[in-house]
């Protein structure tokens, strides 16, 4: 999501004035409003995280004033975050608080040294699903531990122990508290729905507020959160393990690397949320590694950056850092001068907030993306592994998962047979590679044994084992009477192989020219015949090496055409026959285009376009006789002419010239008594021959061509339009605004469209300069 201008425009403005002008208008504020959703929040998570309940608010002003003056991610907002909850809970079960918070130093120094190592965007290749799955799963360990305190029990540890236990804290239902927590979820529940002017109190300090109070003055006998007598007096000092070392190693990395990921993925979307300077991501985990030895040397949580506190903060108008660095000031004086307000906060409010928390977490947007992307399975295993194991265990799951799938869609071809009896066609798609070895070896040996067999190979790479697979059930087959015949599409790894001089590296692989583009001499075998599998393959130097094998129904003798339209119809047709069906009633092209006939000329390819794009006309030079002569030899063009704007209501017409042209040449070399239709033809381009002795030279990109021909040829084109100009409807729809007439001229030698320039009368490069205007 990106703000909208009034944001962008507030933005320049804090570009321009003092910044303290902007910390007071901006910063200061939106800081108020940041602070009093972190009180609750960090509460709430010490708690769930079995924590003393001031570790949280440590983790929240160290957060706040060291993360947030040190980060790279100017608007992100840092404390302790709903994401560390689970594994916080193991580790100090596991540790006890003291070697926790020794926990917490170290793996701020790992993410020291993670920032400075310039890894930050390293952990961004780990799949959205993944993460999202995370936080899934560490939303549903949170709303079943967090249920128990609601019902007036205690949250355990593992989230399979809250599953079995839940049915018997239902039955045993703790009055006050049960009560105080399901109205603390009734109330973050409807505050949404409630006047505007209301919701701008946060619903998270609403619902404890108002919770606090009714618990206080009814008196309710629920448990209330235990403070320190003196909050200032930190007694928490981190302590080394007395062994286990190899375990100490683990919960180190582990919360290194989930506090570094959650808080990458806060700062991506914050910058995703405003339009003023972009995170530096090493930084931000330089910076966050700072306030976790800080937060862990003090006694407090570990810290991330928090995408509810940090949104908070955008949305709220915050321009700089002083923002984050604030709203940790507030909770600091909150603490030391409010802790017996704290004191009266009861624990199942708390937990009735963390449950909401917890279930948001569960976001159905997420599920639905992963979904359209194919990722449902990956996001499912690594929810269960979060719940059934624990987080760390979940996130591997699923990474492994990740690559699984990666190789599965990357590196699996997809395999399958067509035809039936002695004659089958076996066409391969993707990377074939090993794992595609077994599938594929099973369904080439059960082919029949004298069977014809068309290999279709249409792979982006073949490894070695692949190769051995096809070249080896091919010797076998063809020794039992049967035959091979290899078709590669795309380039020729097969051929390559059986040459001797295999490609190793996909990198490595020369671009093939598609089919579709390429003259028949490039994918076709030279005599125009069959090539039979077994015959010698020999790889050319310097240019990519020929289609192994190509397939042809027809016998040997068959023509290129004929091999060209059963190439359409086994590849083309299938792709175009929609397209084809819906221009079946008629046709509608949007231009006119008269071009040479000349064989090199593929109007299609140059203007990128398709059936029922342009209606066209070719003919030797590209030539429109003058107006005068539209009903003699000439009527052959005119009518197509008339057809197409007067009938057909195109919008442009085309005449293109080219390099190198016959036509051209004829008329400046002369033309053979013999070709007396030919000499008929080219008396039309006489008036352009006259053009370029006497008019100013056509230029080309700004320079005149090295060759008299295609010096004529530009001049050409100019006088074809000229003639184009005489026809009285084609006049009439160019002065309505209704059809534009265009010059081109394509360098066949360099594959270089040029269009006219109607001011210069000059050819310039088409992609370049832009295209140009028509004439």
């Amino acid at each position: 999501m990106t703000l909208n201008t009034g944001q962008e425009s507030d933005q320049q403005e804090a570009d321009a004035v003092p910044w303290w002008k902007v910390v007071l208008r901006h910063d200061l504020p939106a800081s108020l409003v940041v602070f009093l959703v972190a009180v609750p929040l960090s509460l709430g998570i010490a708690l769930a995280s079995g924590a003393p309940i001031v570790a949280g608010l440590i983790a929240a002003v160290v957060g706040g004033i060291v993360a947030g003056a040190a980060g790279g991610s100017p608007l992100q907002v840092s404390g302790p975050a709903a994401g560390l909850t689970v594994v916080m809970a193991e580790t100090i079960n596991q540790f006890g608080w003291a070697v926790t918070c020794a926990i917490t130093v170290a793996a701020g120094l790992l993410q020291v040294l993670f920032g400075l190592s310039r890894v930050a965007r390293a952990a961004l290749a780990i799949s959205p699903a993944i993460v999202h799955g995370m936080l899934a799963g560490i939303g549903i360990t949170i709303v079943l531990g967090q249920l128990h305190v609601i019902l007036g029990g205690d949250s355990n540890s593992s989230a399979i122990d809250n599953i079995l236990q839940l049915p018997g804290q239902l039955l045993d239902l703790h009055g006050p508290a049960t009560f105080l927590g399901l109205l603390t979820l009734g109330i973050l529940l409807v505050w949404g729905k409630l006047p505007t002017a209301v919701r701008k109190v946060p619903a998270p300090l609403a619902a404890i507020v108002l919770v606090t109070v009714l618990a206080v003055v009814t008196g309710a006998s629920a448990e209330r959160v235990d403070l320190p007598s003196s909050v200032l007096d930190i007694q928490f000092a981190p302590q080394l393990p007395g062994g286990g070392w190899a375990d100490f190693a683990v919960a180190v990395l582990t919360i290194a690397l989930i506090a570094s990921i959650e808080s990458l993925l806060s700062a991506v979307a914050v910058d995703k949320m405003h339009t003023g300077k972009r995170g530096n991501f090493d930084r931000e985990l330089i910076g966050q590694g700072l306030g976790n030895m800080t937060s862990g040397a003090l006694g407090g949580l570990p810290i991330t950056g928090v995408i509810v506190r940090s949104s908070t903060n955008v949305a709220t108008g915050a321009r700089t850092r002083a923002s984050a660095i604030l709203h940790g000031v507030w909770v600091l004086l909150f603490t030391a001068l409010l802790a017996t307000v704290i004191e009266s906060i009861p624990l199942a409010a708390l937990a009735g907030l963390l449950v909401h928390v917890g279930a948001k977490l569960v976001n159905t947007a997420h599920i639905r993306e992963v979904l359209r992307h194919g990722d449902l399975s990956l996001y499912v295993v690594t929810v269960a592994g979060v719940v059934l194991i624990d987080l760390l265990s979940g996130v591997l799951i699923g990474i492994g998962l990740s690559v699984l799938l990666m190789l599965h869609r990357t590196m699996w071809s997809a395999v399958h047979s067509e035809g039936e009896g002695d004659t089958r066609r076996i066409v391969i798609e993707g990377a074939l590679t090993f794992l595609s070895v077994p599938r594929l070896s099973a369904i080439l040996n059960g082919l029949p044994e004298r069977s014809t067999v068309t290999l279709e190979l249409v792979v982006d790479y073949l490894d070695h084992a692949a190769f051995d697979c096809l070249h080896t059930w091919q010797e076998a087959h063809e020794r039992s009477g049967g035959r091979v015949i290899v078709d590669e599409v795309g380039h020729p790894w097969f051929a390559r192989g059986k040459g001797g001089s295999p490609i190793v590296r996909k990198d490595r692989a020369g671009a093939a020219v598609p089919r579709w583009l390429a003259p028949w001499s490039e994918w076709m075998a030279r005599d125009g015949a069959t090539v039979e599998a077994d015959a010698p393959v020999r790889i050319p130097d310097q240019r990519p090496a020929p289609q192994c094998d190509t397939p042809d129904p027809a016998p040997s003798h068959a023509t290129p055409l004929r091999r060209g339209t059963s190439e359409f119809q086994t590849r083309t047709a299938p792709l175009v026959r929609e397209t084809m069906s819906r221009l079946a009633a008629g046709q509608q092209p949007h231009t006119l285009f008269i071009t040479c006939a000349d064989a090199r000329i593929v109007p299609n390819v140059i203007t990128t376009s398709g059936p029922g794009d342009m209606f066209t006309v070719r003919n030797v030079g590209n030539l429109v006789p003058p107006y005068e002569r539209h009903s003699g030899d000439g009527a052959a063009v005119w009518s197509s002419v008339e057809f197409a704007v007067g009938v057909l209501g195109v919008s442009e017409i085309v005449v293109c010239g080219h390099s190198s042209c016959g036509a051209m040449r004829a008329l400046l070399d002369g033309i053979p008594e013999e070709l007396t239709g030919l000499a008929g033809w080219l008396g039309h381009g006489e008036p352009g021959l006259e053009r370029s002795r006497t008019a100013t030279p056509a230029r080309l990109d700004g320079a005149e061509p090295a060759h008299a021909g295609d010096a004529l040829a530009l001049h050409s084109v100019l006088q074809q339009l000229d003639h184009l100009r005489e026809s009285p409807l084609v006049r009439s729809a160019v002065e309505r605004g209704e059809l534009t007439l265009t010059g081109m001229y394509l360098d066949v030698g360099n594959a270089q469209v040029y269009l006219l320039d109607p001011v210069t009368d000059n050819f310039e490069p088409a992609g370049v300069r832009g295209a140009a205007q028509a004439r």
